[in-house]
């Protein structure tokens, strides 16, 4: 069947030669990306390695079929390192390319090369060359030297290592780079073992290299990974950056322990805050670095002195004084699941506790000491508006005895700010009820008010009852801060000039419905709606927008604090809340509650 094609051991090296060329013509293109430059040099050196041999079997000529030979084993002697180079390069291992060890690899190819160019001289890769034909071309015999087989098993080393990083990279990064990696892995293994046959006179033409045809196939997965996988659109050293920036360029400090918590690595950040380099932190207890010791959450810190720690302080060195750190420690597993060591970062949050620390002295100035001495105003403001007959005189003591109780208001919402934003657990609360506890309370403090209240009634249910489950697992704590702020502030601040009553008193509607659950759509996960309507002032559009976008603001109209209380209370309980001009007169606001766990 081979006799059918003349001289097919020549036809198949050159072939192989000749696709090794054409690949690197289609990749010139993409130079300058990882792993390109050193992937053209080995598609120079295979074009070299069978190119030469193809033409050398075409070659009668002693002495230029030795030459051609020697061009050859060039050839083989290069191939390796640039495939090598290429790996791990693309890859994501530049660095390893610029060190020494990469540098004792390519001045092995460099002494290879002289020892080739002075063989005659020394017979270090053969001795006894002759042409020895076989399948009507010119194979050549001879005995191999100690150098030539040094250089197929370093070649073999070589190539083992750069298959190594690329399937190392197919396990690592999944299915992104399988395609390229696993061709350009595979297309390695044909020539590699025909050569190392021939190197151990393997088969029954054993002076007949077939490494060279072998590169035919390895061309053709080559130019899979280049052509359909897009190699060079995308490699792992986009993966292998992204890993080595997720821990060194973070600027919160990550150390990484072994399971007796010794330090394995540590990011910059986590050398600047314990003092010391990686290379004399590694391998030493990371309790050595910190006064109080960090816990890791594993076994042995329950029960252990100076365990685990939510904070911990720090003296920052270079004038910064001591720094306040949060700290977090989870698990590091393989990928079977054992544990293997943990990871502990390190949240600067210095300026979040100097303003909780801040805001818990103003809510204590604010509860205990204005909500005090303004009710001792309140109370003598009250006894001079009694015993003044001034009018004058009495009418400024009236003054002065409301706006003291403002102030006491003041006091007792900053209280109710303070709770807000303390954590706090959801309960199982009746919205219902709630609701109408909330009203009954305001018609009781606020007796001139006309407050309604109206539940609506679930249109399956008979007999005019409301069916609807009114449960919703939330903090109760900050759901009733929402709903007596928001009907507070329609009654308080009503300006007497009402529409809905003859007299023009505070007017206030409170409604309460329940909306989607249906199960359609469009209909949306279930919610109870809490409206509340009035005929007051309105509130000014300024505080509104500063509420809703989170600014802050000065608290020119009395309802400010309680909006703010408003906006924390529903975000404690995810609820949204919507502000709306009232038609003729006046405010609706709209508070969406989630139904959570409903039973």
């Amino acid at each position: 069947m081979l006799d059918l094609v003349p001289a097919w051991p020549a036809v198949g090296s050159l072939a192989g030669g000749a696709g090794a060329l054409g690949l690197a013509l289609a990749i010139r293109e993409h130079r300058g990306r990882p792993g390109v430059d050193w992937f053209l040099g080995v598609f120079a050196a295979q074009a070299t390695w069978c190119l030469s041999y193809g033409l050398g079997l075409l070659v009668a000529d002693p002495t230029l079929r030795a030459v051609l030979e020697g061009t050859t084993w060039l050839g083989i002697v290069w191939t390796g390192i640039a495939f090598l180079g290429f790996a791990l390069e693309y890859t994501g291992r530049s660095d390893v390319v610029r060190s020494r060890l990469f540098a004792a690899v390519v001045g092995f190819g460099l002494l290879s090369t002289a020892l080739l160019a002075t063989n005659p001289l020394h017979g270090a890769f053969w001795t006894g060359f002759e042409i020895d034909p076989a399948f009507g071309v010119s194979t050549a015999s001879y005995a191999f030297g100690l150098w030539a087989y040094l250089v197929v098993a370093v070649e073999t080393v070589l190539v083992a290592s750069a298959v190594f990083l690329l399937v190392d990279t197919l396990l690592s990064y999944g299915p992104l780079y399988r395609r390229e990696s696993a061709a350009v892995a595979l297309s390695s293994l044909p020539p590699g073992l025909a050569l190392v046959a021939w190197t151990l006179e393997l088969g029954p033409v054993p002076q007949l290299q077939l490494a060279p045809l072998m590169f035919v196939p390895h061309v053709l997965l080559d130019a899979y990974a280049f052509d359909r996988a897009e190699m060079f659109d995308r490699n792992p050293t986009t993966s292998r950056a992204a890993e080595r920036t997720a821990i060194d360029d973070l600027a919160d400090p990550i150390v990484a322990l072994a399971l007796d918590r010794r330090v394995v690595r540590l990011n910059p950040a986590a050398e600047a805050l314990l003092g010391a380099d990686a290379e004399t932190a590694r391998d030493r207890p990371l309790d050595a670095f910190l006064d109080p010791s960090v816990g890791t959450g594993g076994e042995g810190d329950e029960g252990e002195e100076g365990g685990a720690r939510e904070t911990v302080e720090v003296d920052a060195g270079h004038g910064a004084g001591r720094r306040t750190y949060a700290v977090s420690a989870s698990p590091l597993t393989d990928p079977s699941g054992t544990r293997v060591g943990y990871t502990v970062v390190f949240s600067d949050v210095t300026e979040r506790e100097r303003r909780r620390q801040q805001l818990e002295v103003l809510n204590r100035v604010l509860r205990h000491n204005l909500r005090n001495d303004a009710g001792v105003v309140h109370g003598y403001g009250g006894l001079l508006a009694d015993r003044l007959e001034d009018p004058e005189l009495a009418r400024m003591a009236d003054a002065i005895e409301r706006r003291s109780g403002a102030l006491a208001a003041l006091g007792e919402k900053a209280g109710t700010v303070e709770r807000l934003l303390a954590d706090g657990a959801a309960s199982a609360v009746a919205v219902d009820e709630l609701v109408e506890g909330v009203v009954a309370e305001t018609r009781e403090r606020e007796p001139d008010a006309t407050v309604e209240f109206d539940a609506e009634r679930d249109p399956e249910a008979g007999g005019g009852e409301r069916a609807w489950g009114w449960t919703t697992r939330v903090r109760a704590d900050a759901l009733r801060a929402v709903v007596e702020n928001t009907v507070e502030n329609a009654v308080v601040h009503h300006d007497g000039e009402g529409v809905e009553r003859a007299d023009g008193g505070p007017w206030v509607r409170v409604t309460l419905g329940r909306e989607g659950g249906g199960g359609g759509e469009t209909d949306g996960p279930a919610r109870f709606r809490l409206t509340v309507a009035d005929d007051g002032p309105g509130i000014p559009d300024h505080e509104v927008e500063a509420v809703e976008s989170g600014r802050e603001t000065a608290l020119e109209h009395g309802s400010g604090l309680g909006l703010w209380v408003v906006a924390w209370g529903a975000a404690a309980v995810g609820a949204d809340v919507d502000y709306a001009e009232r038609e003729p007169r006046g405010t609706a606001v709209t508070v969406s509650i989630p139904v959570v766990n409903e039973e």
